[in-house]
């Protein structure tokens, strides 16, 4: 962490501390208990079993510049990470409904002067799916549409309105078919999942999308073959195509309490609400999603990853969160995708919610072992939460690091890969 670095996050983690405690004075007196959060659900009978509901939440970021740049000044830009509404209706005990959009990373460097010109983020659609309970019980649900009920990892699942950390680790290992075969990690196609007792699954058949990721993108160097291309499904000279298909799916035990299966968007901690202990297997399959030029046949693409997830409250007040992820990529021999590349990954993460204050401290890391690359992948977050209400209104500092990512960073004036050090603040609200 270079000098600068240290001097900006000192100097933000004591405003950030001062507007905390400045707002613990001010409301010591009116406490979150006395404004409990009540959903935006409109009741369509009149016992509520029949209803829909409503999701809206914004995340604004406050993000330096890349702080690894010793030569370069200090700038802050504005973000609007995401801004979104979800609805969801259930009409009928068999069937439910769902429709989400918004728009994520609206920066100054792709705002338009009118908001209907150029190259800017625009409101789009990112889940729509329809369900029908197969079963009287638990065990079977079906569905199928634009949806996020992914495999691999219980993170590749992970709800933005509840993170633990700012956001899901970056790289996006996780979200690894993230604008390579899908739209903003949804894919359209089918579906199911169940319980059965202490233990659920989700699995999914979907299209995959064209979305024209070469395996060269923004890479430059580093990666020690150009025989391979992965860009989802391809027309072949036949008429038929290839790689039209994915398979995926994540199968869980919760040893404690249960988690709900009624939506895919896993919570990332419930702040010591529920005793929670999981482990988790999944797997991503894309038969024939790449081709190799050298040899002039497509090749599969298979992931899968091992993990465990535990939030566990701690006395009446504190709360101790913990999550761990091994991941398997293979894409193909030294082959890199715009996220994760052929080899391994290593994810963890833990916070701890300090007694009867706000705040909750985090530290989660990345290392990604990859055959193509001479340098293994670094990643390290570092964090610290403030819920002024839960997760419904929440501040959250964190410095963010990344080396020897070519991906990310791409190369200095000599040709070096150049490290990612940034410090990131969010304010955070949903309804």
């Amino acid at each position: 962490m270079s000098g600068k670095t240290v001097r900006v996050l000192s100097s933000l983690l004591f405003f950030f501390l001062f507007l905390a405690i400045g707002h613990t004075q001010e409301v010591e007196d009116t406490p979150a208990e006395k404004f409990p959060y009540k959903p935006l659900k409109l009741n369509i009978d009149k016992e509520g079993k029949a209803y829909i509901r409503f999701i809206i939440w914004h995340q604004q970021w406050f993000v330096t510049n890349n702080l690894a740049r010793e030569e370069t000044d200090l700038r802050v830009s504005t973000q609007v990470r995401r801004s979104r509404v979800l609805a969801y209706a259930q009409v009928h005990p068999r069937f439910l409904i769902l429709t989400h959009f918004g728009l994520n990373n609206l920066t100054p460097e792709n705002l338009t002067s009118l908001g209907n010109n150029g190259d800017a983020p625009q409101l789009f659609l990112h889940d729509a799916w329809v369900e029908f309970k197969a079963t009287n019980n638990e065990a079977i649900y079906l569905g199928g549409g634009l949806h996020y009920w992914k495999g691999l990892t219980r993170l590749a699942n992970q709800s933005t309105l509840n993170f633990m950390t700012l956001d899901n680790t970056r790289p996006f290992v996780h979200w690894h078919s993230l604008a390579v075969t899908d739209q903003f990690a949804r894919h359209l196609g089918a579906y199911a999942k169940g319980r059965l007792g202490k233990f659920d699954y989700r699995i999914a058949w979907n299209n995959a999308g064209r979305n024209g990721i070469q395996r060269d993108f923004a890479f430059g160097r580093g990666i020690q073959t150009d025989s391979l291309v992965y860009n989802g499904w391809t027309q072949e000279n036949d008429g038929n195509t290839a790689g039209n298909s994915i398979i995926e799916g994540y199968f869980r035990y919760n040893f404690w309490d249960e988690e709900s299966i009624k939506l895919p968007y896993q919570v990332g901690t419930y702040l010591g609400k529920k005793r929670v202990f999981g482990i988790g297997a999944g797997f991503f399959a894309h038969p024939s999603g790449v081709f190799n030029y050298t040899s002039d046949q497509h090749e599969s693409v298979f992931h899968f990853a091992l993990d465990a997830f535990l939030d566990l409250p701690i006395g009446a007040n504190s709360c101790l969160n913990a999550y761990a992820a091994y991941m398997n990529f293979n894409y193909g021999p030294d082959f890199a995708s715009r996220w994760a590349a052929t080899g391994n990954v290593f994810y963890g993460q833990v916070g701890y919610k300090l007694g009867k204050t706000n705040f909750m401290p985090y530290v989660a890391y990345q290392l990604g072992v990859y055959d193509g690359f001479e340098d293994n992948i670094n990643a390290l977050d570092i964090g610290l939460n403030y819920f002024v209400l839960g997760h419904h209104a929440k501040l959250t500092l964190e410095y963010h690091t990344i080396a020897n990512d070519i991906r990310e960073g791409g190369l200095d004036a000599q040709g070096n890969i150049q490290d990612i050090q940034q410090i990131r603040f969010q304010a955070h609200i949903y309804l």
